[in-house]
């Protein structure tokens, strides 16, 4: 008699580019490239372009955005005013997670 063995579902898991921790996709923030060329939150993680991950923390975000980081990731250049949008939007983020 065969016993049945329950299936674990399986959990994606992405890599936050700042940090490069491996967590489960729902707890980090995607940022995507859109066709345009700008750098948005896709906090529904279903838009369609590029994509790179983030820790819902200040520090993962300041890290991502200082340097070329995000941009060598999502292949593209951040304009000055894209790079205010998503500064603004980490400021509203807890310091650690």
């Amino acid at each position: 008699m065969r016993t049945m063995s329950q299936k674990s579902k399986h959990i994606p898991q992405r890599t936050c580019i700042a940090c490069r921790q491996t967590r489960n996709k729902r707890d980090l923030v995607r940022l995507v490239r859109t066709e345009a060329g700008f750098v948005e939150v896709d906090l529904s993680a279903k838009k369609p372009g590029r994509g790179a991950y983030l820790c819902p923390r200040r520090d993962c975000w300041e890290r991502g955005l200082k340097g070329n980081r995000l941009q060598y990731t999502l292949r593209t250049k951040l304009s000055v005013d894209n790079r205010q949008f998503l500064i603004d939007y980490s400021n509203n983020l807890p310091e650690r997670g």
